[in-house]
């Protein structure tokens, strides 16, 4: 009897799930007013091609959705890493696309994981009509490895990128000045895997410039978030492409911090509630 009435009460459920998706204009998932929430939609067949959608209860039909990318040294991380962000543009009433992309191993390298973002877009292109919004009309946000993604897909599309918000993004792989840092033979394993070609300083093979976003530089508008105590994304990184983009007079903002560490976000509330989140929805909105 028990189980017979288990039984009705998971019908009962799944019918007024029914009922309140057939009354959801936009999208399957319904949790508000107007509002909408989907975790872990799948994009793909892997087991992390998934992403969480979230549609505030207002905006506008030409309003960009902010893709967002985790970081991870390309090899770890995952999508919650990034939910704080995604709740601040939900608050502020920007769409947004939080993704898990494939991590780096001895199947996959960064092409891999830009596929995924490509993925991800195409997947969300096939629902932005449902959700009255325009398709291919995306802003990438990266963090630390995410923002390297972030840099490199956003140049190599310009046409469905608008703009780029890269925090803490590594952004050179292959010139002499980082070839002849320090800061490259700490981190050259980590790239070299990325990479997925030997790293080899007297005769880097051309994948390491490939894999550079300073090497790949189209005229998107782009946002840099760099602290200058970062010893994980060395702060030459974000003053070389700073000058790089200054020098290509491309569109584009340096958030250089003092005393600040790698991905102060998730250390430093003043930071981010008074420099970060502030110049992120400035740039989303200008």
């Amino acid at each position: 009897m028990k189980k017979l009435i288990l039984n009705y009460h998971f019908f009962v459920l799944g019918l007024i799930g029914l009922v309140l998706n057939s009354c959801n204009t936009k999208f399957r998932v319904w949790v508000g007013k107007d509002s909408q929430k989907i975790y872990n939609l799948k994009y793909g067949e892997h087991k992390r091609q998934k992403m969480d959608i979230f549609l505030p209860a207002d905006y506008a039909t030409d309003s960009p959705i902010v893709l967002i990318l985790h970081g991870g040294a390309w090899k770890y991380g995952r999508k919650e890493h990034m939910i704080k962000i995604q709740k601040m543009l939900f608050e502020n009433n920007i769409p947004s696309v939080n993704m898990n992309y494939r991590l780096v191993s001895k199947h996959f390298t960064y092409k891999d994981q830009l596929e995924d973002i490509k993925s991800a877009i195409e997947t969300f292109n096939s629902l932005s009509e449902k959700a009255e919004l325009l398709p291919d009309n995306y802003i990438l946000l990266g963090e630390s490895a995410g923002g390297h993604l972030a840099l490199l897909y956003g140049y190599q599309n310009s046409d469905k990128i608008k703009k780029i918000i890269s925090l803490s993004g590594p952004t050179d792989f292959y010139s002499s000045e980082y070839l002849n840092s320090f800061y490259s033979k700490y981190t050259s394993g980590t790239v070299q895997k990325m990479v997925g070609s030997k790293f080899d300083r007297k005769n880097l093979s051309e994948e390491f410039q490939k894999a550079s976003p300073i090497a790949n530089i189209t005229n998107v508008p782009t946002l840099l978030f760099q602290g200058n105590q970062d010893f994980l994304v060395n702060q030459k990184q974000g003053l070389a492409l700073d000058s790089a983009l200054t020098a290509m007079n491309v569109p584009h903002k340096l958030v250089f911090m003092d005393k600040t560490g790698h991905a102060p976000r998730f250390f430093n509330k003043t930071k981010r509630d008074s420099i970060i989140y502030p110049n992120i929805l400035e740039w989303i909105k200008k």
